[in-house]
């Protein structure tokens, strides 16, 4: 029996050298940490139960049944981050540099079916060449059965992916469909058709960097989330996004302990809207003021900036934020914004998320290449999410709520439930100017008097009371409370039920 036991030792201990003492230390002088590091970092100390660790390739083919390494390439299984289940697959670079095989995929498709059905989060560490080419056509169906199972666990359980080297070809389209993807700089990158494939095809000379470096897709394309600046800063904001997370679509976000007084005063909110209304001031302000702790975690920080997206807690309860950024574009809505706020809006919807909105938005930007770029088809995403969301919503108009744009922003008319302004709130069809120079075209050669009708509009509409008055507006209220009245609002909500009409699936305007 000690014989036997010995041996299954000498065994494990193969397995967890995966591609050999050679290729680790390769990996450690990349700046890079192991597939089985990686776990260590993102996991609990001793909660990770491996699965498949024997599991061999079987490929015959251009001398691959000479090398046959246990575990194929990829460590899989689960575990917790702060006590909450989570299933886990890390992609092992040593080993075939990390390259997808036909039972590679098996073993992530196996943790998948198991998230499901058990109820917990994905969470993907990529670090692969993409499809093994000694296996042709098998790794591709490896590839697609993976596909296969992003698309059913979608809404189901949140799949988060964190790239952590090359993720080429088919590689990127399973990170792709995942809610949420983290890059780390300079040691990965993202993309369908390499640098040298780019200079073939097109004659561009690009590198791997600006093809598809962090950079490239934190600020440019919007496929990533974020970016950290090397392994262990990755792993660590992600154990803290997941804290955030439900574990799956049927569980209520969260409740965290915590130690701030839900009817905290903030005086200096009174003075946060500058008196002229053309200066900017900085909406993340209000977002820390409002969160427990200050603490609020941004998402897609580096993209459309005139839009800020996240997750704070109240009360110890997770909520995701969606605000009008007026330091960057005015706060204006236009395609990209719309985009990153619409698949937040409806990421947050899937699970149970409740959603605040605060808005300052003079309308979408104008400008053909906006008109060309079907900022029509892409602003109508975030009215159909907001629409289709049936989580609490509550939102607190700061400021400018401009034509279409208020009715975008989480109105009373996209059934939101509590909908508060403050007193320097201006709700209208459009700025005072605009406005005065289609009502009075007539007068416009007299600047006395279109200066009277403009002061004259501004009283008029420079305020939240026309729209309160119409109930369209719930309270106008002192923004010192905002926390307080904020986190009574979501308290009072916490047992709503609101369905939307049988369909198999909605068609959003994709």
């Amino acid at each position: 029996m000690k014989d036997i036991l010995e041996a299954l030792e000498e065994r494990r201990a193969e397995a967890r050298l995966g591609g050999g003492e050679k290729r680790i230390a390769a990996q450690h002088a990349k700046g890079k940490l192991t597939a089985r590091e990686r776990l260590d970092v993102l996991l609990d100390a001793g909660s990770f139960e491996e699965f498949d660790m024997f599991v061999k390739h079987r490929s015959t083919d251009f001398g691959m049944e000479e090398s046959r390494p246990a575990g194929d390439g990829v460590v899989t299984g689960w575990g917790t981050i702060n006590g909450r289940m989570v299933y886990v697959f890390s992609q092992d670079f040593t080993v075939f540099g990390g390259s997808l095989s036909e039972t590679h995929a098996q073993k992530i498709c196996k943790i998948m079916d198991m998230a499901m059905q058990n109820g917990a989060p994905v969470i993907g560490l990529n670090d692969s060449g993409g499809a093994r080419i000694q296996e042709g056509v098998a790794s591709l169906a490896g590839y697609a059965d993976v596909f296969q199972k992003n698309v059913l666990a979608s809404g189901v359980v949140p799949q988060i992916s964190v790239i952590m080297g090359p993720c080429a070809g088919g590689a990127v389209y399973s990170p792709a469909m995942t809610d949420f993807i983290y890059m780390v700089r300079d040691s990965s990158y993202m993309f369908v058709t390499g640098p040298d494939v780019v200079k073939t095809v097109t004659n561009e000379v690009v590198t791997a960097e600006e093809l598809g470096g962090a950079g490239t897709h934190t600020r440019k394309s919007s496929v990533a989330d974020g970016a950290f600046e090397n392994d262990v800063e990755a792993l660590i904001e992600i154990r803290r996004l997941f804290d955030f997370l439900p574990l799956n679509n049927r569980e209520k976000p969260p409740v965290r302990p915590f130690f701030d007084d839900p009817a905290r005063v903030e005086s200096s909110l009174d003075t946060l809207i500058p008196d002229n209304p053309n200066l900017p001031y900085d909406m993340k302000e209000l977002i820390l003021k409002i969160a427990d702790e200050g603490d609020f975690f941004e998402v897609q920080a580096d993209y459309a900036k005139n839009i800020l997206i996240g997750f704070i807690r109240l009360e110890g309860t997770t909520v995701g934020v969606v605000a009008n950024q007026p330091m960057v574009l005015a706060g204006c809505l236009d395609i990209d914004s719309s985009r990153k706020a619409a698949r937040f809006v409806r990421f947050c919807d899937a699970f149970e998320i409740p959603i605040l909105t605060l808005v300052d938005v003079p309308g979408f930007l104008p400008g053909t290449s906006q008109e060309y770029g079907g900022v029509i088809k892409h602003g109508a995403k975030l009215l159909f999410a907001y629409g289709e969301a049936t989580v609490p919503k509550v939102t607190v108009i700061t400021r400018k709520a401009y034509g279409g744009a208020y009715d975008v922003m989480a109105s009373k008319h996209l059934r939101g439930d509590f909908n508060y302004a403050w007193p320097t709130a201006q709700i209208a069809v459009m700025g005072a100017k605009g406005a005065v120079e289609i009502l009075y075209r007539s007068e416009l050669g007299d600047p006395e008097k279109i200066a009277a009708r403009t002061a004259e509009y501004e009283e008029r509409f420079a305020n939240p009371f026309v729209a309160a008055e119409k109930g369209f507006i719930d309270e106008v209220i002192q923004p010192h409370s905002t926390r307080r009245r904020v986190a009574r609002a979501f308290a009072s909500l916490r047992g709503k039920k609101l369905a939307n009409p049988w369909k198999k699936h909605d068609n959003i305007p994709l």
